[in-house]
C-alpha cells in the first residue's frame, strides 16, 4: 500500500505550518510500512528502513551499526499519531535480533512539540541536530590567533587534533570507534588537497590549536541538500575542532568568524551544520555563533530500548 494522497497531503501541510524555513515536504520514502488508526479512526503510516555499516565504514563515526529509521507520516493527529507509530515500531522490533550497537532514528523538524512528546515518552533522546544560519558575519576580535588555509603539510597537526575530539563526543553523544583517526583520514586528506572546499587552520604562537572542514551544498530542487534546506548554495561546516587546551579561549570565535566572511563573500545562502545537543560544549558555542535546529535526529540506543 502506498501513503495515500490526503495522509501526504497532511504532512506537507504540517512541516509547512512547523517552521518557514523547512523545504518543501520529501516524497514519500521508500520501505516497509506500518500503519495505526488513531481513536477517532485518522489513519497515520510509518516506513521503516534498515541500514547496517561494517566496522570500516565511514558512517560508524556517527551512527550505530545497525540502524532502525522510522519516516513518520501522522499530519495533523499530534502527539497521538507519533505515539501510535512509535508503538508499532515497537511491536515490530520484537522477536528481532539486536545488539547493543544498534539504534532507533527518528529524524524531524527541531520545532514540532507535539512529536517531542511522544518520542521522550518512548525513551528516545535528542542526540544530533541540522542546524541553520543566515545572519550577516561579524568580525572578532584576533586575540593573537591567526587563521589560513590549511595544506596537505598540515595533515597530521589536524588529524590529531580531531581524533582528540571524537575521544571527547565518545563520551557525550556517539559511540567512540577504535578506527577514528583511520576512518577521518581519506575525506580530510582529499580536503586538503582542495582549493574549494577549505579547511581552515586557527593558530596560537605559530601552532595548530583548531580548524573548520568545510564544503558546498547545492540545495535546488531535485539536488541531495534540497530535502533538508531551504533553496539554494550553502556552507558546510562538516567538522570544527579546537585543542582541549585551548577550548573557552576564543580559538572557535575568531576561526568562525573566519569561515562565515568567506562563505558570506563568495555567494553562500547561509551555512549550516549538525551538532549534538547532548554535547556541553557545542550545544552552546553554535547557538552563540548564530545556528538555530532545523532538524534534530531522535535516537534511542541500542534499539531493544524503545519503549
Amino acid at each position: 500500500m502506498e501513503i495515500t494522497e490526503e495522509l501526504f497531503a497532511a504532512h506537507r501541510a504540517r512541516l509547512a505550518a512547523l517552521d518557514p524555513l523547512l523545504p518543501r515536504a520529501a516524497p514519500p520514502a521508500a520501505g516497509e510500512r506500518l500503519d495505526a488508526a488513531t481513536a477517532g479512526g485518522g489513519r497515520v503510516t510509518g516506513v521503516l528502513q534498515r541500514q547496517r555499516h561494517g566496522p570500516d565504514d565511514v558512517p560508524m563515526l556517527w551512527s550505530a551499526a545497525d540502524t532502525w529509521q522510522l519516516f513518520p507520516y501522522f499530519g495533523d493527529t499530534g502527539t497521538e499519531g507519533v505515539d501510535l507509530l512509535l508503538r508499532a515500531w515497537r511491536a515490530r522490533l520484537d522477536g528481532e535480533r539486536l545488539g547493543e550497537d544498534s539504534a532507533c532514528v527518528v529524524n524531524w523538524p527541531s520545532r514540532d512539540a507535539e512529536a517531542i512528546r511522544a518520542f521522550l515518552d518512548h525513551g528516545m533522546v535528542p542526540l544530533t541536530a541540522l542546524a541553520v544560519r543566515t545572519e550577516t558575519p561579524v568580525p572578532a576580535p584576533a586575540d593573537g590567533v591567526h587563521v589560513r588555509r590549511a595544506t596537505t603539510a598540515d595533515f597530521d597537526s589536524t588529524l590529531a587534533l580531531a581524533e582528540a575530539t571524537f575521544v571527547y563526543t565518545g563520551l557525550v553523544a556517539t559511540r567512540r570507534r577504535p578506527n577514528t583517526a583511520a576512518l577521518l583520514a581519506p575525506a580530510l586528506r582529499e580536503d586538503l588537497s582542495q582549493e574549494r572546499p577549505a579547511v581552515w587552520l586557527a593558530e596560537r604562537d605559530g601552532a595548530p590549536v583548531a580548524y573548520a572542514q568545510c564544503s558546498w551544498v547545492d540545495a535546488t530542487a531535485g539536488m541531495p541538500g534540497s530535502e533538508l534546506l531551504p533553496p539554494g548554495l550553502w556552507g558546510y561546516v562538516n567538522n570544527v575542532v579546537t585543542a582541549p587546551e585551548h577550548r573557552g579561549t576564543g580559538v572557535g570565535r575568531v576561526l568562525m568568524a573566519r569561515v562565515h566572511a568567506v562563505f558570506h563573500d563568495e555567494g553562500a545562502t547561509g551555512t549550516y551544520l549538525y551538532y549534538n545537543p547532548t554535547n556541553p560544549l557545542s550545544s552552546v558555542f553554535w547557538h552563540r555563533q548564530g545556528y538555530r535546529p532545523l532538524w534534530t535526529s531522535w535516537e534511542v540506543h541500542p534499539a531493544s530500548a524503545l519503549r
